[in-house]
């Protein structure tokens, strides 16, 4: 397989402050952390940034519930951001359920400045764990 082929899945952890970002190996079985970004004006750009210096095809982002397993309000500001994401790219964005990520990530790492990259590491390994089990 050339490096064109390879392709790999872009993770995301979107807040109203920062976006977690974590990017599967070539082979969809693992994630890693890579970056936290403001959730700014420049945010649709960096990720499309990204989008293209990974060879990103698919895109796998949070969706955040309440414990009710209803949307909460973080859900709106998230879609809006997928559909500025289609604007440019092609890739599929999957909705990966997620729930008190970052919770589990200060539980285990402490606190950090990447632990909202580590919470999207998280969403993406579930998603590949999921897709790679069936």
């Amino acid at each position: 397989m050339s490096n064109s082929e390879l392709k790999r899945i872009l993770g995301i952890d979107f807040g109203t402050k920062k976006v977690g970002i974590a990017v599967s190996d070539e082979g969809g079985n693992f994630a890693l952390p890579k970056i936290v970004l403001p959730n700014d004006k420049d945010l649709v750009y960096n990720v499309k940034s990204i989008i293209e210096e990974e060879n990103i095809n698919e895109i796998v982002i949070g969706e955040s519930v309440n414990y009710k397993g209803e949307e909460n309000l973080v859900m709106k500001d998230t879609k809006d951001f997928v559909e500025k994401l289609k604007e440019f790219s092609d890739a599929l964005v999957t909705f990966e359920p997620e729930f008190l990520t970052s919770s589990q990530v200060r539980n285990t790492q402490g606190e950090s400045k990447m632990i909202d990259a580590s919470a999207a590491a998280l969403i993406l390994q579930s998603f590949l764990d999921k897709r790679n089990n069936k």
